[in-house]
């Protein structure tokens, strides 16, 4: 009896083997990630999502923290193989000769398609009447002539500074306040506790869009200084112009690494109460399972296992 189940099950054993879909493993040079990473939160948050998920599967990534621009020219160098945070248009002026030279490669479809970022003041500003670009050069007392910005050789600062040369709006004779997202939103938080006047450079998915004390304002009538569409954005991701090729199991997932405006700004709120990205990773896949099977949808393991 037991010689006659074992003639039975052997076809159906080996008909279920020969039936399940293979998959192969990822190229062995394709386990160590190399990813460059902004130091915008939103980018850190995104980042720190795509780390969590690369690692569970058997990756070996690792984070570079650096400008747009060192970036960019890390991925044309192959010391870099891949960035979360190609903002559209803010970063264009600085991608576009690593594209066009083929040094690089953006991805087919992007990761956030309802980003804003162009100049914003806090509620009760816009409420005297700073509602507009124009209406910056009003108010130029009121503001000590300064403009806050970002990081220095960031495509935001680019864009303002090209306003200020100009005369554009009446700005000539502002200053741009270079710092970083944490410096600059620590002087609007300043200028907000004291009322005052203060321009800033904002964007959305950011917690600032709900943190901001009374609520901001992004001003309108920009004329396409800060991008078209008043400062309507996508956020892309970059790779190594070989990768899909080379690493496609890790492309795919990259692929499928898509967010909205409202979950980024989410998962980035614990990271500006000083939580470790990583760990605000975990618990976002531990808390929204959905999202990890949407991620997951297609990619294995590193060794070749179904990543689900």
């Amino acid at each position: 009896m037991h010689r006659s189940i074992r003639r039975y099950c052997l076809p159906l054993v080996l008909g279920s083997l020969l039936s399940a879909p293979s998959f192969a493993a990822e190229p062995a040079v394709c386990k160590d990630v190399r990813m460059g990473v902004v130091n915008w939160t939103d980018v850190i948050a995104t980042s720190a999502m795509a780390q969590v998920l690369l690692d569970d599967l058997g990756y070996r990534t690792k984070q570079t923290s650096a400008s747009q621009q060192i970036i960019f020219a890390g991925i044309r160098d192959q010391r870099l193989d891949l960035f979360l945070g190609y903002w559209n248009p803010i970063m264009t002026k600085t991608i576009t000769p690593f594209v066009d030279a083929g040094q690089v490669k953006v991805l087919d479809k992007p990761s956030l398609d309802d980003a804003r970022a162009t100049l914003a003041v806090p509620q009760y500003l816009a409420d005297k009447g700073l509602k507009r670009f124009a209406d910056i050069q009003k108010f130029k007392q009121e503001l000590g002539g300064k403009i806050y910005g970002i990081e220095p050789g960031s495509g935001a600062n680019t864009q303002i500074k090209a306003m200020i040369d100009t005369n554009r709006f009446g700005l000539a004779g502002f200053t741009l306040v270079e710092s970083s997202e944490a410096g600059m939103l620590a002087a609007v938080d300043r200028a907000i506790r004291r009322q005052e006047a203060v321009v800033f450079f904002g964007w959305k998915p950011h917690p600032m869009n709900v943190n901001v004390k009374g609520g901001m304002v992004y001003l309108a009538d920009s004329e396409g200084a800060m991008g078209p569409d008043e400062g309507r954005a996508t956020v892309w991701t970059v790779t190594a112009p070989d990768y899909a090729e080379r690493c496609p199991n890790a492309y795919r997932l990259l692929s499928n690494l898509t967010f909205s405006a409202e979950d980024e700004s989410r998962m980035m709120q614990p990271l500006l109460d000083r939580k470790n990205p990583l760990d605000s990773a975990r618990q976002w896949l531990k808390d929204h399972p959905q999202d990890k099977t949407r991620w997951l949808e297609g990619v294995t393991t590193f060794d070749g296992k179904p990543a689900l």
